[in-house]
């Protein structure tokens, strides 16, 4: 008897070992209509499908956004973060929404994922047909910490723009917009998103509404002095009352880290995400051409983690 009341108080023992060993990671996403959220959750459950072997556990929650996300990895609340390409270069400089904190420079990209579009909807009533009819009008100019606000604000320094330019500059979030839209609320929606999205349908099925042009002088000077973002478009079709291509600016959006996390849980995270790269293009049709080489390339604007580096050399990618 009490040769097995030891085995019991060793394997007790040896569980609570475990235990303790186990790692907890959060990764900060997005709005929950958005791909960020989506995308978050599915590399979250990928990792956990293999928890019982590497002892890590993965929670991905709803955010703010891409700066959000990186003031949570600054802070310690996040590990990871998906933010826009432009995000992590200015957070990794110090510069833009991060003017005058500290550098980031122990920031680190694990790999790229869908092209994201700065995207402006607006009722049709409203009469807004390109950037300079937005003039006068109810905008929502998107969340403090989002992508869409940052971008806005850089297009409207481009245009020498300010906040008194708009009749109404709402500081909704992603979730809230559409409906604001819907209910004659705000005149136009801005969004830095992949395509299709959530938001975008509700607001197109509830109200006639059309995607507007981000083109013209000040866009491509913008295109020239900020490199991290590229032309990029809406593909015709995708939405009701939207039968034509719309032209715009994007940049890919990256989930990222710093040095401080563990070179181990990266790497597990990154193989998890790989070994089940077929089910991530299927999760959502802006994921749909997801290449693994353009994924450890393209979008990078910081150095690549060391657990990320470990198993793409491990793969032949690097």
């Amino acid at each position: 008897m009490r040769g097995r009341a030891m085995a019991w108080l060793a394997a007790l023992m040896l569980a609570g070992v475990v235990e303790a060993e186990e790692t907890f990671v959060t990764i900060g996403t997005g709005g929950q209509t958005g791909v960020y959220f989506a995308t978050g959750q599915s590399i979250c459950a990928f990792l956990n499908q293999r928890s019982s072997e590497h002892g890590i556990r993965c929670n991905a929650t709803a955010s703010g956004g891409g700066i959000a996300n990186v003031h949570g990895m600054r802070n310690g609340e996040f590990d990871f973060g998906v933010m826009q390409a432009d995000h992590l270069f200015k957070a990794r400089e110090g510069i833009g929404p991060f003017h005058g904190e500290v550098a980031m420079s122990d920031i680190r990209a694990l790999f790229s994922l869908q092209r994201e579009v700065f995207t402006v909807l607006a009722r049709r009533d409203a009469g807004i047909q390109g950037l300079d009819d937005l003039q006068g009008k109810r905008i929502n100019i998107g969340n403090s910490g989002s992508g869409q606000r940052d971008t806005l604000e850089e297009i409207m320094v481009a245009k020498g723009w300010d906040r008194s330019t708009f009749a109404l500059a709402s500081e909704l979030k992603a979730a809230e917009q559409a409906s604001a839209l819907g209910e004659d609320n705000i005149d136009a929606m801005t969004y830095f998103v992949g395509h299709p999205n959530g938001a975008v349908e509700e607001a197109t099925d509830t109200v006639d509404a059309v995607l507007v042009p981000v083109t013209g002088e000040a866009i491509e000077r913008l295109l020239v002095e900020r490199t991290y973002y590229s032309r990029a478009e809406i593909p015709a079709g995708l939405y009701k009352g939207n039968p034509q291509a719309t032209p715009s600016i994007g940049a890919r959006a990256v989930l990222a880290t710093s040095t401080n996390t563990d070179p181990q849980v990266v790497y597990e995270l990154v193989k998890a995400v790989f070994d089940n790269l077929e089910r991530l293009r299927e999760l959502h049709p802006a994921l749909a051409e997801l290449q693994a080489s353009e994924m450890i390339s393209t979008g990078l604007t910081a150095p690549l983690h060391e657990g990320a580096e470990r198993y793409y050399r491990e793969r032949g990618w690097l």
